[in-house]
């Protein structure tokens, strides 16, 4: 458990650059240099995880832990990739009232917030290109955006996804290379029935605003309906907890979450510190287990049938289909909170454009986009003050 544990601490202390950049991480780690895995089953791994809901990259820690290890083992590998980013992003909740009022530190914030412009407007291109190839995907995306920027609701965006999956099992089912008599199917239903306990215990507390039952049904519902990890994650949130934290604050957090390494999801540990006051620490332990709980219970559903789940076509039609909306949710997403929260005169503008130029064109590592956000907000601040 320890070797596994400290193996991905180390990686997570070092992991910046997103979902993608943590899969290639691990690939290196545990199929090329450690050998825990061959790259057949760790591509089943990656597939799994784009398959079901919840934080891709960790999903695949998780299944590696699992892999080496069993559950305890699984466990092992998410604390250990999780903890660095937890501690800092709690230690910037409840710390950030000192400092957020000095004009440098202001600069840096709003040099992140531009540069989660980029990085989103970036995510929802590649996302674009990769899951709406087909005319009908691209239809279904632009039909989310437009209704995630007319009704911005949790509600409506469940709503989206459900209507997504029926019209993907509709039109975007395909019979090549799958096989409709599929082999039977072995779940492991132990896991499902915690899953789905999980969804009933979130319905009870929600409207529930002064427990910590509350906090919790708001992550652990995110979690659940989350598909593709990384910066999906920010519509769902920005829904769920919009009312209860200023749309600054919120970008605050997601900017800061970007700038540190490890997954984007603990930036439920900045929320949860700043929505449970009594006691930020629980706040945040509370929606950081939430938010990732779902994607590993489902995880363990679905880790022995995952090839013969795929080959389903009706499934794969309706997974086709939540691709295309999950496009369409982070497309609305890039306007509102991101673009408009962050972009408030032409040289903010500018600045969006050359940076995602740069990222297109030299392709240069995110640390270096951050620390070059974060200076140009500084200097920038300080020269307009």
């Amino acid at each position: 458990m320890w070797q596994i544990f400290s193996r991905f601490l180390a990686l997570g202390l070092i992991s910046f650059g997103g979902p993608a950049a943590h899969i290639g991480y691990f690939r290196k780690a545990f199929v090329d240099d450690l050998q825990w895995l061959d790259a057949k089953q760790y591509a089943s791994f990656v597939a799994l995880s784009q398959f079901m809901p919840g934080p891709g990259s960790s999903q695949v820690g998780f299944a590696i832990g699992y892999h080496k290890g069993g559950v305890l083992g699984g466990l092992a590998a998410f604390l250990g990739f999780t903890l660095p980013s937890f501690l800092l992003l709690f230690l910037f909740a409840v710390t950030s009232a000192q400092w957020l009022d000095m004009t440098a530190v202001q600069g840096i914030i709003h040099g992140l917030k531009l540069l989660a412009v980029v990085v989103v407007a970036d995510a929802t291109l590649t996302m674009f290109h990769q899951f709406c190839q087909r005319k009908t995907a691209k239809v279904l995306m632009a039909v989310t955006a437009v209704v995630i920027v007319i009704i911005p609701s949790m509600l409506t965006q469940i709503a989206v996804l459900i209507v997504a999956a029926i019209a993907g099992v509709i039109l975007l089912t395909r019979g090549e290379n799958m096989t409709p008599e599929a082999p039977q199917i072995s779940l492991d239903y132990r896991w499902l029935a915690l899953f789905i306990l999980g969804l009933v215990i979130s319905l009870y507390f929600i409207g529930h605003d002064d427990s910590l039952g509350q906090v919790f049904a708001q992550f652990y519902q995110v979690g659940s309906l989350v598909f593709g990890g990384g910066h999906v994650v920010l519509p769902l949130l920005e829904a769920s907890v919009g009312d209860y934290i200023t749309p600054d604050r919120f970008l605050t957090g997601y900017a800061l979450a970007q700038a540190i390494p490890g997954p984007m999801f603990t930036l439920a540990t900045f929320l949860g510190a700043d929505l449970w006051l009594e006691s930020p620490i629980m706040g945040a332990i509370v929606a950081t287990l939430a938010i990732f709980l779902p994607g590993f219970l489902l995880m363990l559903v679905g880790l022995k049938s995952w090839h013969t789940i795929s080959q389903r076509p009706h499934i794969a039609g309706a997974l086709a289909g939540v691709n295309a909306a999950v496009v369409g949710l982070l497309l609305a997403a890039l306007y509102q909170p991101v673009f408009t929260s962050a972009v408030i005169m032409p040289l903010d503008m500018a600045l969006v454009i050359i940076g995602f130029s740069v990222l297109k064109i030299f392709k240069p590592s995110i640390v270096w986009l951050v620390v070059g956000f974060a200076v140009i907000g500084a200097v920038l601040t300080l020269l307009l003050q």
